[in-house]
């Protein structure tokens, strides 16, 4: 297998950024996870593919530089000293600072991925969905949050398909589409729901 095929199988051009392997190695791990599609060879096989290929591409392709806060950079040693051996001040009054808004949305984010994770592996759709969209109310231009939102709305569709509500499993499936339309390995796994779809009619 080469590079290529790697990039492939994480619905990827060759040359794109670590982040956006990342983003996509997130997406197919939620898509295909065991817990998710319990006694599903072809999940399962996708699962691991996925798996191996961002673990060669980690491997290649070195992690974007992440910049220290300004806050997190520690002083050396020397410039350590020579505060401790300066006569104390006198003590002032401490302002703190409020978090920083962006801290907060990034940790609301996560934390809501945690609990859409639980939703989805408890196959509690509805409030896996309520809580995605609530999310995307919140971060409108978050690329990843709108992935989620696809993603539950389609697994959610696939799940009416096997209950034969296919009306609604079809609302579901375009919602997908609808959320994130430039996701191309999105497009072809929904086609084949589609295609599932057509053959339960």
């Amino acid at each position: 297998m080469d590079l290529e095929d790697y990039y492939r199988i994480l619905g990827l051009r060759s040359g794109v950024s670590f982040a956006d392997v990342k983003a996509s190695y997130r997406r197919l791990v939620q898509q295909y996870h065991p817990d998710i599609n319990p006694n599903d060879l072809k999940a399962k096989d996708k699962f691991i593919a996925v798996t191996e290929a961002y673990k060669f591409l980690q491997t290649v392709l070195p992690p974007e530089e992440i910049k220290p806060r300004t806050s997190e950079v520690k002083t050396d040693v020397s410039s350590a000293r020579e505060v401790q051996t300066q006569p104390a001040a006198p003590k002032a009054t401490v302002i703190s600072h409020p978090p920083n808004l962006e801290d907060i949305e990034q940790r609301l984010k996560w934390k809501t991925y945690e609990q859409l994770q639980r939703f989805l592996q408890e196959r509690r759709f509805p409030q896996a969905i309520a809580l995605a969209e609530a999310l995307m109310a919140r971060l409108p231009a978050d690329a990843e949050v709108r992935q989620w939102l696809a993603i539950a709305y389609q697994i959610w569709g696939r799940v009416l398909i096997t209950e034969k509500q296919l009306p609604k499993a079809r609302i579901y499936l375009k919602k997908a589409l609808k959320t994130d339309p430039y996701n191309k390995a999105l497009w072809n796994e929904v086609q084949q729901d589609f295609q599932r779809l057509e053959l339960k009619l």
